[in-house]
């Protein structure tokens, strides 16, 4: 795939140098007409012009002024022995004018052909990157199945080995051109120097890494290379619950949803937000065709996704290298939105929970909404190797085409093996396009993670703001900083694909999103993680309490594709809340979240019951709210 993009890039390249070459020959060379017509004008003609020259000095607009013809405007002879060269001059000025233009579009093909020659770098390398990975990923299965017998699938991975061993030149051969494109990059930019000035012009990641290279990371290396040995941690850790002794399907996971999502387009959003102007849209009723099937209390288990990164944080004894992970964790959180713009999250009632049990992650999560006025949902997840907690809540913002989602709230994790305690913030997000036209969705602001234990270094990272004049739309810079404030590592790339630790010309890739599952488009763009929060697994059914999301109704009939049925349970379910709101008012009680308490700063966090109700089959012991 990547090679494919190149291969796009490299013909859009040529296509510019031609037209490039093109507007080259055609303005160097001499404006023959202009010349022709400098040369032989006729006298009469001459005369014709000074008469109109002498029209418009006289015109309504010269009156009470004494106007003074330009130099060369006009047939004036300057002595009786020279011969009148005027209109030979006016014919070069005008030439002059379309050299300005063609200047100025010989300096736009020469950005856009820099901007085109970046991307093949960029691309090259990750192929590089991702071929490397894979022959060290069979390198370490055919070590792991050496000592046993030879099977069906050994041979074909041997097979696959001395495929990609036949092929090192061509790797070699595509790291080669990586360098050679950003020599010629150099190259262009110092023979043009005005595209350079245009070039270095946006706030771009990469441009401004490249300004000081004495902060150039010192670890890409290590990185890289711890970076592959991960990917395989995580390839076996994959295949260990999936695969059994002889290579059969044990249980997999769902790739789809039971039925497509529904089309949207006969809903007036305009209409609905028109009826609410000025209230919180988070309390305004929506119709279930723009909910997706899945809930905010799964949407905080999706930051999960990618919790390998903390595993490798928990494993690395230098707290500067570990900021470094723990920084690409808190941007993947944001990745599976990308392709969510078009729909929202229900939102949960006042006692629901949510748990989620990855074994092949190694991590137990469980959820529970605290309050609904203001609405705060909290969760907590542990593992052997972190511990991550957090309470969100959000305000929204209504511009009228678009929609801000500000949150609320702090993340916090924990590395038992070094006593680390990370906390951050979470930026702003944007939905554009809000009534009409593709929606599309932007996160802006500044993170900033500090160790609240340990101050020996605090990282922030910058999520740009797309501007229509800048091709940095979901583009991040990161820097990681010691004690005395010096930059000590550099992070950059985009929040949805990849970041990048190091200088442009030394880097390492140190985390890449999972590549989309197929027809996401037809699933509301979830990624693989996302499809499976909501899967009902009948081992582990009778382990839930009652108000697990997945017990939800509504939910369940918009994921099974029933829009009237999930309509009506929507319905009912909020009705029932107003309800129960309304009796603990009248009672003066006040909600007491079952599995959280509050803190003294306000914060929620675990009260440590979960999971031990959970290893003793303790939920069916207790008395739980009728939620739907």
């Amino acid at each position: 795939k990547d090679l494919a993009h190149c291969h796009a890039y490299l013909v859009e390249m040529s296509q510019l140098l031609q037209s490039m070459d093109v507007l080259h020959r055609t303005y160097s060379a001499p404006a023959i007409n202009a010349i022709q017509g400098g040369a032989f004008e006729s006298p009469k003609k001459e005369k014709r012009s000074q008469r109109r020259w002498r029209s418009r000095a006289i015109g309504k607009d010269a009156k009470g002024t004494l106007q003074v013809p330009k130099p060369f405007s006009g047939p004036v002879r300057l002595h009786s022995s020279n011969p009148n060269l005027s209109t030979l001059d006016f014919g070069e000025e005008k030439n002059y004018s379309d050299g300005s233009e063609t200047s100025s579009e010989f300096s736009k093909m020469q950005e856009d052909l820099c901007h085109i020659a970046h991307k093949v770098y960029f691309t090259l390398r990750s192929a590089f990157n991702n071929m490397s990975a894979e022959r060290e990923k069979l390198k370490q299965l055919m070590e792991q199945d050496a000592s046993s017998s030879p099977s069906a699938q050994v041979i074909g991975l041997k097979n696959a080995l001395s495929s990609e061993n036949s092929r090192d030149e061509n790797r070699a051969l595509v790291h080669q051109l990586s360098n050679e494109s950003r020599l010629s990059i150099t190259d262009s930019l110092s023979e043009f120097f005005d595209a350079q000035e245009v070039l270095l012009s946006p706030s771009s990641s990469e441009n401004e890494i490249s300004d000081d290279d004495s902060y150039v990371s010192d670890i890409s290396d290590n990185l890289s290379l711890d970076n592959l040995s991960n990917d395989l941690d995580n390839e076996r850790q994959t295949l260990g619950p999936v695969l059994e002794s002889g290579g059969e399907a044990k249980s997999r996971r769902r790739t789809c949803l039971p039925a497509p999502c529904p089309s949207s387009s006969n809903i007036s959003l305009w209409n609905i937000l028109r009826n609410n102007i000025g209230k919180d849209l988070s309390k305004v009723a929506m119709p279930v065709e723009l909910n997706e099937p899945l809930n905010t209390l799964q949407r905080l288990c999706e930051e999960l996704e990618y919790s390998e990164l903390l595993d490798k944080a928990a494993q690395i004894p230098n707290p500067l290298e570990r900021m470094v992970y723990v920084a690409a964790f808190a941007i993947s959180a944001y990745a599976s939105s990308y392709y969510r713009a078009g729909s929202k999250p229900f939102n949960p009632v006042l006692g629901e929970t949510y748990e989620c049990i990855r074994e092949d992650k190694g991590f137990q999560f469980f959820s529970e909404q605290v309050s609904h006025h203001p609405p705060i949902s909290a969760c907590h997840a542990e593992s052997r190797n972190f511990v991550f907690w957090q309470d969100v809540r959000w305000k929204n913002k209504f511009w009228g085409k678009s929609m801000e989602i500000v949150p609320i709230g702090t993340t916090h994790v924990t590395l038992p093996a070094f006593g680390d305690h990370f906390e951050w913030n979470k930026v702003t997000s944007c939905i554009h396009n809000i009534l009409s036209g593709q929606r599309w969705i932007e996160h802006y602001g500044e993170i900033v993670i500090k160790n609240l234990n340990d101050d020996s270094c605090y990282c922030k990272v910058n999520f740009i703001k797309a501007k229509y004049w800048s091709t940095n739309a979901h583009e991040i810079e990161g820097t990681v900083f010691d004690r005395s404030g010096n930059a000590v590592h550099r992070l950059f790339g985009k929040w949805h694909e990849s970041i990048y630790c190091g200088g442009s010309s030394s880097s390492a890739c140190v985390w890449r999103a999972n590549p989309m599952p197929k027809g996401y488009e037809q699933y509301y763009g979830f990624t693989q993680f996302a499809l499976e929060l909501n899967e009902m697994d009948p081992s582990s059914k009778s382990l839930l309490p009652p108000t697990d999301t997945r017990f939800r109704p509504d939910q369940r009939f918009l994921e099974e594709g029933n829009l009237e049925e999930a309509e009506i349970q929507k319905q009912r379910i909020e009705q029932l809340q107003r309800e129960r709101r309304r009796v603990l008012e009248e009672n003066h009680v006040e909600h007491q979240p079952r599995f959280f308490r509050k803190s003294d700063d306000d914060s929620w966090l675990s009260n440590g019951t979960y999971l031990e109700l959970r290893k003793d089959l303790g939920f069916s012991k207790l008395d739980h709210p009728v939620l739907w």
